[in-house]
């Protein structure tokens, strides 16, 4: 089962003519990140994986896309997390970097964020500390409604999503 995404705009920050950003939000351990929706172009299961013998701690294997061979990159991994084991939420998303396709494979998929301007922070204003691939910090805004309960407005409460640059995440990947 797949579930394609089309993409919009241009470039991991591209505003799109309402001033909005889009970007996939998942979750990677207890952690809730987002790419640029541009950079996604599929979410898919996660199909069968074979190992590359001697690859890089965080390439989990390389998997078969509709004949095309592509890497698959465990998120866990790169960003230097504890493993877990695959769930039935577990993803994959296909991301573009230049002429090639690559997947991170996700603990699990949230939804497609819409961030105004001002609920994005550059990762130049979060100082040195922020990893190569952060591009940012963003914080969508809660939408509250006087019919729901405070459990339901604590599940609807969105919390910081660490906007990721998918450059900078994979630029090791294909010689970059």
């Amino acid at each position: 089962m797949n579930d394609s995404l089309v993409p919009a705009g241009e470039g991991p920050l591209a505003v799109e003519e309402t001033g909005m950003r889009e970007f996939l939000g998942f979750v990677v351990g207890d952690e809730a990140y987002a790419l640029p929706l541009s950079s996604v172009r599929e979410i898919m299961r996660l199909p069968p994986v074979t190992e590359v013998p001697r690859g890089p701690h965080d390439v989990l294997g390389i998997i078969s896309l509709r004949g095309q061979v592509t890497t698959l990159i465990d998120l866990r991994r790169r960003l230097s997390m504890p493993e877990s084991g695959i769930t039935a939420r577990t993803r994959v998303l296909l991301v573009e970097r230049r002429d090639e396709t690559l997947g991170l494979l996700v603990d699990r998929v949230l939804q497609v964020y819409r961030l105004r301007e001002d609920e994005v922070e550059l990762a130049s204003v979060l100082g040195a500390d922020a990893s190569s691939y952060v591009m940012g910090i963003g914080r969508p805004g809660v939408q509250r409604s006087s019919r729901r309960s405070d459990s339901e407005e604590a599940e609807t409460d969105s919390s910081i999503l660490i906007l990721l640059d998918p450059m900078a995440l994979l630029k090791q990947y294909g010689g970059a």
